[in-house]
């Protein structure tokens, strides 16, 4: 069982040498993202989420859209443990797998095969899981011998392939995606796509932030539409979509 309960939640996040920036500020205040103020010590602070309040549970399939800057990314950050919340507060059940950046943790010195190591153990699994999972991930990776080959001698299609095999062999309780995740390489999309799908499929609750109206329809069954850090609209895809991409005004 998994669980995702924010009671409002808000992340401020400090900017420092703010005194050299004042020339833009009234610009920045009335921009797409969040809104600047002072914390009680006088610092200067952009409020990235705002009072988001929301309950997700299992089966939920939530899309997150928004205008740059609208907080989607701050979100997903949140989720994941990058940021913890300045106020309110937000209760998180379940193992959580981020498909936000597949290549951290990659080195480029490294052959393939130590970056399986490095970056399956930045998911959290231990030697005894990867070396019971590795053949798989190569023969998934189709990098054939380069594989021992040091990563700075891969083409850029080769070094995603190798990211996303390693990246997408774990099967969390919570998945959190920015965008669905494009290969490239032509001959490796099909079965890239139904891997993806197999995550989704297993995964107790998606959490994707996207600017795709078809990837959200076909994906989701709820949507999260934040603006200025804030909630402007929670509910199913077809009740929210129509409003946000202007088919029809909201009231």
């Amino acid at each position: 069982m998994a669980l995702i309960e924010f009671k409002d939640v808000s992340v401020d996040i400090p900017i420092y040498n703010a005194s050299t920036r004042s020339l833009k500020k009234r610009l920045l205040q009335v921009a797409t993202g969040g809104q600047i103020g002072a914390d009680a010590q006088g610092r200067v602070v952009v409020r990235a989420l705002d009072g988001l309040s929301f309950h997700l549970k299992d089966g939920d399939r939530v899309g997150v859209v928004g205008h740059n800057g609208a907080g989607k990314s701050t979100l997903l950050r949140l989720l994941s443990g990058v940021y913890a919340p300045t106020s309110g507060s937000a209760r998180i059940e379940g193992e959580i797998g981020s498909l936000i950046d597949i290549s951290l943790g990659i080195d480029s010195e490294a052959s393939g095969r130590e970056n399986i190591y490095l970056r399956a153990a930045l998911l959290g699994l231990t030697k005894a899981e990867i070396n019971k999972c590795i053949d798989d991930i190569i023969e998934f990776s189709e990098l054939g011998d380069f594989i021992d080959m040091p990563l700075r001698t891969y083409s850029s299609g080769m070094h995603l392939r190798l990211a996303f095999s390693v990246s997408t062999m774990v099967r969390p309780e919570i998945l959190l995606m920015d965008e669905w995740l494009a290969v490239g390489d032509q001959g490796f999309t099909h079965k890239a796509e139904a891997r993806l799908a197999e995550m989704v499929q297993a995964t107790n609750i998606l959490v994707i932030a996207s600017h795709s109206r078809d990837l959200i329809n076909t994906t989701c069954n709820r949507v999260l539409w934040l603006e200025h850090g804030k909630v402007r609209m929670d509910g199913k895809p077809d009740e929210v979509l129509p409003v946000y991409f202007g088919d029809i005004v909201a009231h």
